[in-house]
């Protein structure tokens, strides 16, 4: 069965959570539907190589009065993105993907009907993320995806975690539900026996273990949705915007906060977003965060694109985070 791989628990849990926005219309520009898909896939590979908990994708394309949601056959374009068929626009395409990717392989096909707009999503690069386990590999937690399997009363649902046995968990859930599993034994259980294991919430393997877990994807219908929507209950309590007009980078200082929101402008930049965008009022772009940045002064390009720009920007801001941010309680 070939060499077991092992998902290393630091013993050390990482409280605080770094959320990106960032608009749909960068996959607007590309030229087909596969330059679209791997502009997602680059952006969803960012994400993960440095540890992104949430992603907003704002719609940067307002035809109609700020404040009314984006409707598209009878339904609203806005809030926690759940792998709808609406007709695509450059915002629903762009959340598809980053959500089909961020699920493990073996869950997309319980999650992710055939969809025009995955057509290339299979040609992609492969996150790796250490949620993305193999059947073999010893964890203290997996997704999973809860299955229609009869069960004695009084006892938990079965889930399919991805290993060679399926998982018992300590509670009976309806099927199709996507759970993370804490497991009772890292190593599965004896030849014939249902492994075992608690359902615990999405951010525990991070909070407890500080092991990356994945990011959520949602949509934000204006920029001010960015904010109003946020899933924390004390909202961002740092934000960073992005601009060749901001401070350097370099002279940067963060200071100590439970959840970072770094926002990102699409081809024209932020203060061209804000501009058709009157949600926020007739605020100018940098009072509207605690830091306005340049994150890559004297550019040689008259352009950055934003896949390029999430990579810049993480790169200088990582070492300042991580310095910083550490044992925080999470709200």
């Amino acid at each position: 069965m070939g060499s077991v791989e092992f998902v290393i628990w630091t013993g050390k849990g990482r409280a605080y959570t770094v959320s990106i926005a960032l608009p749909g219309s960068i996959v607007a520009n590309a030229q087909s539907p596969e330059l679209k898909t791997y502009l997602a896939g680059q952006v969803a590979r960012a994400v993960t190589v440095f540890e992104i908990d949430e992603v907003v994708i704002f719609n940067e394309d307002l035809k109609q009065d700020a404040g009314e949601p984006t409707k598209k056959k009878g339904k609203e374009i806005t809030g926690q993105f759940e792998g709808a068929t609406i007709k695509t626009d450059p915002n629903l395409f762009l959340a598809r993907v980053l959500q089909y990717l961020e699920t493990p392989q073996y869950l997309r096909k319980a999650f992710f009907p055939v969809h025009r707009d995955l057509t290339y999503a299979g040609l992609l690069n492969p996150l790796d993320a250490p949620h993305h386990m193999r059947k073999d590999a010893v964890a203290h937690y997996r997704e999973g995806v809860t299955l229609a399997r009869p069960v004695k009363k009084g006892q938990g649902s079965l889930v399919d975690c991805g290993m060679w046995q399926q998982v018992k968990i300590d509670r009976h859930i309806q099927p199709g539900v996507r759970v993370t599993v804490k497991m009772q034994d890292p190593h599965g259980a004896k030849p014939g026996k249902h492994p075992k294991g608690t359902v615990v919430k999405p951010s525990a393997p991070r909070e407890e273990a500080g092991l990356y877990w994945g990011y959520t994807t949602r949509i934000a219908n204006t920029m001010a949705d960015i904010w109003s929507e946020c899933p924390y209950k004390e909202g961002y309590d740092l934000t960073v915007g992005t601009s060749e007009n901001g401070e350097n980078i370099h002279e940067l200082e963060l200071p100590q906060a439970n959840h970072i929101l770094i926002v990102f402008g699409g081809l024209a930049g932020l203060e061209s977003a804000l501009d058709v965008d009157h949600s926020l009022g007739s605020a100018e772009a940098p009072d509207l965060f605690d830091y306005y940045v340049n994150t890559c002064p004297n550019q040689g390009s008259r352009t950055i694109r934003t896949e390029e720009a999430i990579l810049v920007t993480m790169s200088a801001l990582r070492s300042k985070i991580n310095n910083k941010h550490t044992g925080l309680n999470t709200s």
